[in-house]
C-alpha cells in the first residue's frame, strides 16, 4: 500500500559540483594521488598487484566483483543501441543530511510513520528503524534458504593466474607506481594500500613480511624494499609463493554466503512491496529502481567478515557499467557495477559483533595512506573495527542507506565518495543476516537514458517474456510461507 506524503528530498545542487557537468561527454578519468591517469599506467598497476601480492582478483578493481559480489545469474544479451535518440533524464533526487543526529518523519506505508536519522554527512548516511517488519525479515531469510546460498568469494582459476603471469611490464615502472611518497623505498603500507579493493586474499603486514622472507626479497628484514632490492627480485617468485599457500576463509577479503532474490514481475508479493518502499524512500524514477540489481541476501556465520571497501568503483575510459553495457556500442576491458546508492537491511539481531563500520566517516580529510598506520589497518574488520569512526549495530528490521557517489553539480552522478568506505565487522557469536538493495545509475546520463529506453521497448514488444533473465524470477510467485 502506498502512502501519500513524500519524504523531503531535493535535487543535487550545483554548489557541490565534483565533475565537469557535461551530460554527454565521456566520463572523466579520476586522478588519484600522483596523477596516475593514463590507461597504460592503470593497467600496469593492476598487473603488478596480481604478480606482487598474489591478490589475483585486484586486476578486477573496476569489475562487478570489485565489491565482492559475483552473481552467477546470466546477464542480458548485447544488443545494438536503439536508433532513435534517448530521452533526457531529469536530475537525481538526493536527501540532505542537515546535521548528524537530525531526524525527519516520513510515511513510506499507509498508516505508519518512519523516522530517518542522519548518521554522518561524509558519506551521506541515514538510518531508518523498523523499515522492515520482523515477519518480512524472516520471509526474506526463508526465501534465501529455499533458493540456496553460494560462497561470496571464489578465488580465480590456475588458468587465469597463468595467463596474467605472462604479461610483461617494466620493474622500474612498477616500483615508481607503488612508491607513493617518492622516497625511493617501499614501505609495508604502500604495498598494502594496493589491496584496498581487491577480491582475493586479504594481506596483512605479517603476510607481506612472511612472503619477503620466503623469497629472500628483504635481506635486512626491515620490511622496507629499496629500489635495488626490488630490482633484484624475480616477480614470478611471488606468484609461485601465493600458489603454494591455500587461503583459509578467514584470510579472504570477505567470508560469507549470498544469493539473489528478484523483486520484479513474478516475484513474491512481499519482495515487490519492499521494492516499492525503496522506490518511495529514494524518490528516484521507477525505471531506475526497477532496472537495478535484485536484492542480495547475505549470511555471515561465526567468524564471518567483510573488510572495508566501497560498493562501486570509479568509471575510467577503460570501464563500463554492468547494467548499461546492453546498449553501449563500446568495447572496453573492464566493467563496474555503478551503484549510486546502497540500501542495507538488517534481517536479524546479532549475538556478538557484526557491526557495519565506516572507518573514516566524517573525517575532516581523506588520505588513503593514512588508513594504514604502523600495525593498525583501519580497513581490517577482523582486528580493528573498534578503531573506526562509526559503527552501526545490526538491529532486526532497521535499514541504513548511503550515497556511493558525490553529485556532479548538474543533478547527476559525480566522483566516487571515498568516505563511503565501509565493512562488516567480525561476527564473534551467532549468525548475521543482511540484504542489499543497490540502485544502479550510469555516470553517463545519455547512456542511462538509452538503456531505459531500450528496456521499455523490450517490455512493450514482448511483455515479461522478453525481459532478460536477471529481471525475472517466477520461482516464488505463488509461494505461501508459514512463519
Amino acid at each position: 500500500e502506498e502512502a501519500t506524503s513524500p519524504p523531503q528530498w531535493v535535487p543535487v545542487r550545483a554548489a557541490t559540483s565534483q565533475g565537469d557537468g557535461e551530460e554527454d561527454a565521456p566520463v572523466r578519468p579520476l586522478c588519484k594521488p600522483r596523477g596516475i591517469c593514463s590507461r597504460a599506467y592503470f593497467l600496469v598497476l593492476m598487473v603488478f598487484v596480481h604478480l606482487y601480492l598474489g591478490n589475483v582478483l585486484a586486476l578486477l578493481l573496476f569489475v562487478h566483483y570489485s565489491n565482492g559480489d559475483e552473481s552467477s545469474d546470466p546477464g542480458p544479451q548485447r544488443r545494438a543501441p536503439a536508433p532513435r535518440p534517448a530521452p533526457t533524464l531529469g536530475p537525481l533526487t538526493r536527501l540532505e543530511g542537515i546535521k548528524v543526529g537530525y531526524e525527519r518523519k516520513v510515511q513510506l506505508v499507509t498508516d505508519r510513520d518512519h523516522f530517518i536519522r542522519t548518521l554522518s554527512l561524509k558519506p551521506l548516511l541515514f538510518e531508518i528503524p523498523g523499515f522492515l517488519s520482523d515477519e518480512e525479515c524472516r520471509l526474506i531469510i526463508h526465501l534465501a534458504q529455499m533458493k540456496g546460498l553460494q560462497r561470496s568469494q571464489i578465488l580465480p582459476t590456475e588458468e587465469y593466474e597463468e595467463a596474467m603471469s605472462t604479461m610483461q611490464v617494466s620493474q622500474l615502472d612498477l616500483f615508481r607506481l607503488l612508491d607513493q611518497n617518492r622516497d625511493g623505498r617501499l614501505q609495508l603500507r604502500e604495498v598494502l594500500a594496493q589491496t584496498r579493493l581487491g577480491s582475493g586474499r586479504w594481506m596483512t603486514p605479517e603476510n607481506i613480511q612472511e612472503m619477503y622472507s620466503a623469497i629472500k626479497a628483504d635481506p635486512d628484514g626491515d620490511g622496507v624494499l629499496s629500489l635495488q632490492e626490488f630490482s633484484n627480485m624475480d616477480l614470478r617468485d611471488f606468484h609461485k609463493y601465493m600458489r603454494s599457500h591455500k587461503a583459509e576463509s578467514s584470510e579472504l577479503v570477505r567470508n560469507s554466503h549470498h544469493t539473489w532474490l528478484y523483486q520484479g514481475e513474478g516475484a513474491h508479493h512481499v519482495m515487490r512491496a519492499i521494492r516499492q518502499r525503496v522506490l518511495r524512500l529514494t524518490r528516484l524514477s521507477p525505471e531506475i529502481v526497477a532496472l537495478s540489481e535484485p536484492l542480495q541476501v547475505v549470511r555471515y556465520g561465526e567468524g564471518g567478515h567483510y573488510h572495508a571497501h566501497v560498493d562501486s568503483g570509479p568509471v575510467y575510459p577503460e570501464t563500463i557499467c554492468s547494467h548499461t553495457k546492453l546498449v553501449a556500442n563500446e568495447s572496453v576491458p573492464f566493467e563496474t557495477s555503478c551503484r549510486y546508492m546502497t540500501v542495507l537491511f538488517y534481517l536479524n539481531n546479532v549475538t556478538g559483533g557484526g557491526e557495519t563500520v565506516f572507518p573514516v566517516a566524517d573525517n575532516r580529510t581523506y588520505d588513503e595512506m593514512s588508513l594504514i598506520q604502523d600495525d593498525v589497518d583501519l580497513r581490517d574488520t577482523r582486528r580493528h573495527c573498534d578503531k573506526g569512526n562509526l559503527r552501526v549495530k545490526p538491529r532486526q528490521g532497521t535499514a541504513v542507506f548511503w550515497y556511493n557517489y558525490l553529485p556532479d553539480g548538474q543533478g547527476w552522478v559525480g566522483e566516487v565518495d571515498d568516505y563511503s568506505l565501509h565493512g562488516g565487522c567480525l561476527v564473534t557469536r551467532g549468525t548475521k543476516w543482511i540484504a542489499n538493495n543497490w540502485i544502479n545509475v550510469d555516470p553517463s546520463r545519455a547512456r542511462q537514458a538509452l538503456f531505459q529506453q531500450e528496456m521499455a521497448r523490450l517490455a512493450q514488444e514482448g511483455g515479461a517474456d522478453s525481459q532478460p533473465e536477471w529481471a525475472l524470477d517466477r520461482a516464488y510467485r505463488d509461494a505461501r510461507v508459514e512463519l
